[in-house]
Parts: C-alpha cells; structure tokens; sequence
C-alpha cells in the first residue's frame, strides 16, 4: 500500500467509507477499513430496509472507494477481543472510530421484556440477515403489532411488516425471513407517537409508502391530527413537515379498502405498560394533549391497544469500546469537531465520525461532510502525530493471524458477494443475503483456496 501515514478506521458504514474517501484525496495517506463482520456496508448492508433498492445502490459508491489503491478491507476484527485500542496504535498512526448507535433506547416501563417485546433494531437485523440475529428470532405468529415511535425505523418495520413475501422476493432477504413473512399472521399495525403529527420524525418519501402499499389500508383517526401552535408554526415554517402532515390529513378522509392488513398510524398517545401473562398481550396507553409549545401532557385517560408483538423505536444510543473513552449520558465517543477527547482534552491521533460522534441524527449523506470535518483536524494533525512501530502493512495480520483471528480481505468479502449473486440466480432472484455467519466465512476461504 501507498502513502507514508497509515490510518485505521474502524468501522466499514458509510460514516466510516466517507472518511476513507477524505483520506485517501491525499497521497500521504494509506487506510486500512476494520470491520468486526466479515461483511462491509455495515447500515447500507444490515439496517436500510432490502425493499429499499434505490438507497441501497449507495454500495456502488462505496465500493469504488474500497477499490482504491490506497484502502484495504479487513473484516472479522472485532476491536476489544481480536485487537485492543492500544494496540491500534502500534500499527497505526491515527484511528478513527466509525462503529455508529446500534442499540435501541428503552421505553422504561413495566413489562417491556415480556416474551414478545423486541427493540426495532433486533427486527431489523433479522431481516436483513445480520449474522449476530438468530434464524428463529420471529416467527410473526401474531394478529395485532405495536410499533412504538414515528420515525423512518418505525416505518420501515411498520412496511416490512405489512408486505407479502411476494412483494419482497425481488430483495436481498434471506430465505429463512421470507419464509416467516409468508406464514405472517399479522392483520393490524399500530404505529404509535406520544406527540402530535407535526412533531413526528419520519421522511414524507418514507410515510408516503405506507399509502402505496397494495394490501394494507392506512387507517388515520383525524381526531390525532390536532395542531396547537407550536405545530401550526412548524407547519407553516417547515415544508417537509407541511407535507407529512397534508399526508395524514388526505389518509384520515381516504375509505378503506378492505385489504387484508391495516396500518392504525396514531398519536398523542405514550405507553406506561405492557401487559401479559407470560408474553406480550396488549400494551396500556395513556393519552396526552398537546402543550401548545411542542410537547405533552397526560391526561390520565387510558387506551389498551392489542399486541402480540411490540416493536420498540424510539431512538438509539452508541456502545463503549473497550479502551475508548465514552459519554454515557449522549451515548457518543466525547470529541471536538471529531478529536477524541481523554481526560477533557483533545488529542491527536485518535478521531470519530457518524453517529458514535455526533448521535443518531441525519441521514445516510450527513455522514459526508461530518467525516469531511473530522478529516480536516486529522489532515491538520498530520505532522504532529507519533509515527507506528510497525511500519510493514502486513505486520498487523501476521499478529491477528497468530491469535486465530480469522482476517476476511476484500478477495475473501468478493468470494461471498459471488456467492449470494450465485444463490439469487439459482432462485430466480438478484441476490440471496448469506445470514449464517460460518457459511459466510466458508465462503470467504473459498478466495484462499480459489
């Protein structure tokens, strides 16, 4: 590999592609991509939605910038137990951290881990076959669902949950996911928001699907679509809210048409409880009015909506590294402008990008300038950063390699994109994701011994 400064960057998403991309623009620089799956991609891959083709295409881009000369793909690193921070830092000149929010935010009340009760980034790794979900994780036996928060997650599983197996076999999904789909017993969907409609997170691209769908109704009481005047003021000031809002509005007047699932989009109202005897059987609801600045207050009233499955999405927190310092309150590496902060202080050497440095807030594409702004302080660190001991590329493979830690390369991840290429066209499909973490790696050895 080219270049006299070496960096690594943990975490192979977009945030961590981008900044690859940045790097890489200067021919000082040479970047080695860790990933702890043996899969890049990292959200593109395991948390857009497969029927969600358009964005997912974004791996075009992506990949051209894990084709660079000057970037190398190492998967199956898992920082902590294959290799410590520390560590890094002898074979690396600058780390950046890039590993994203990936757990949900908890609703904090009773019930909440019934049998039945599930955080929407565990439903989502099922289905896009993430190798840590369990094949048996859903079996979707259930009649009616609670999807807790309005944001595009929500209505991602919200979708997910009102499409046929049909409609989806033109995706990446694994077989094992389409196969439950197809046995889906699930009727009615309750997508529910403790604030006001104007207050709701989600993309109008995204709630507009939702009326597109050709065997679920949208069912919208126009009762929760009262504005007080905060929401009227974002309403006026704002025209993707404006949009969302007409949405509803056209939905709460639209007759239904009789299909067979429905899709309840509600509001105004907070769940306290989840109810059941052994598993999940209903969820209590108190109903709230809106404050006239934005927020909520209960009104005591109560509402029981039925569920045999609750779907938890209502934000999502970072997770510690082991040896990185971490805000537990933001759930965020601690960082100025990207430097990673130790002991209140910002250093050089060590930089964050994406959600693990700002929070779960943006789209897919923020994650560009946020990297560009990062970049910057690292490009501007340059001269001042202590150069690695260990200056041979391979030399950081030759230790993993003793400890039995089984590195995937970019030849080894092409082995397995052929393989599910392979098994799509074998099903009459595009792709058929490989969820099994073994067979993904057996496919990764076939690049050795091919």
């Amino acid at each position: 590999m080219s270049g006299s400064v070496r960096v690594a960057v943990i975490g192979s998403g977009p945030a961590g592609l981008y900044a690859a991309d940045e790097l890489t623009k200067h021919d000082a620089v040479s970047v080695d991509v860790i990933d702890r799956l043996p899969c890049p991609y990292g959200l593109l891959r395991y948390g857009v939605a497969p029927d969600h083709l358009k964005m997912k295409s974004l791996e075009i881009t992506l990949r051209k910038i894990l084709q660079r000369p000057g970037v190398r793909f190492l998967g199956g690193i898992e920082l902590g137990s294959g290799i410590s921070a520390a560590e890094l830092r002898e074979y690396y000149d600058a780390v950046v951290y890039a590993t994203g929010s990936s757990v949900d935010r908890r609703l904090s009340i009773p019930g909440e881990d019934l049998p039945g009760s599930f955080s929407a980034t565990e439903f989502v790794a099922w289905y896009c076959g993430h190798p840590d979900a369990a094949v048996d994780a859903f079996t979707l036996t259930a009649r009616s669902a609670v999807v807790v928060g309005v944001g595009n997650v929500a209505v991602d599983v919200t979708r997910i949950l009102a499409k046929t197996a049909r409609e989806l076999d033109v995706t990446d999904m694994p077989d094992h996911v389409l196969e439950v789909l197809d046995k889906s017993t699930v009727r009615d969907i309750y997508m529910v928001g403790r604030r006001g409609p104007a207050q709701a997170k989600f993309t109008t691209k995204e709630l507009r699907e939702l009326g597109e769908l050709a065997h679920a109704d949208v069912v919208v009481d126009p009762a929760e679509l009262v504005l007080d005047q905060a929401g009227k003021e974002l309403v006026e000031n704002n025209k993707a809210i404006r949009r969302n809002v007409e949405t509803l509005q056209e939905w709460s007047t639209r007759p239904q048409q009789g299909r067979a699932r429905r899709i309840h989009l509600r509001f105004l109202l907070s769940p306290v409880a989840v109810l059941g005897t052994g598993r999940v059987e209903a969820v209590r609801c108190e109903r709230n009015d809106l404050d006239g600045s934005g927020s909520v207050i209960g009104t005591g009233k109560a509402e029981t909506l039925p569920a045999q499955l609750l779907l938890r999405s209502v934000g999502y927190r970072g997770l510690p590294l082991p040896g990185i310092p971490f805000d537990e309150r933001s759930g965020v590496i601690p960082n100025v402008a990207g430097r990673v902060q130790r002991n209140g202080s910002a250093g050089t050497g060590e930089y964050v990008v994406g959600w693990i440095k700002r929070g779960p807030t943006g789209v897919i594409g923020t994650n560009r300038g946020d990297a560009k702004e990062t970049v910057e302080q690292l490009l501007h660190d340059l001269d001042a950063l202590p150069r690695a001991p260990y200056r041979d590329p391979d030399a950081i493979i030759e230790r993993l390699n003793e400890r039995g830690v089984g590195v995937v390369n970019w030849a080894g991840w092409e082995a397995i994109d052929a393989a599910e290429l392979a098994l799509g066209v074998a099903a009459g499909r595009t792709r058929i994701k490989i969820a099994d973490r073994a067979a993904l790696l057996i496919a990764a050895a076939n690049a050795l011994r091919g």
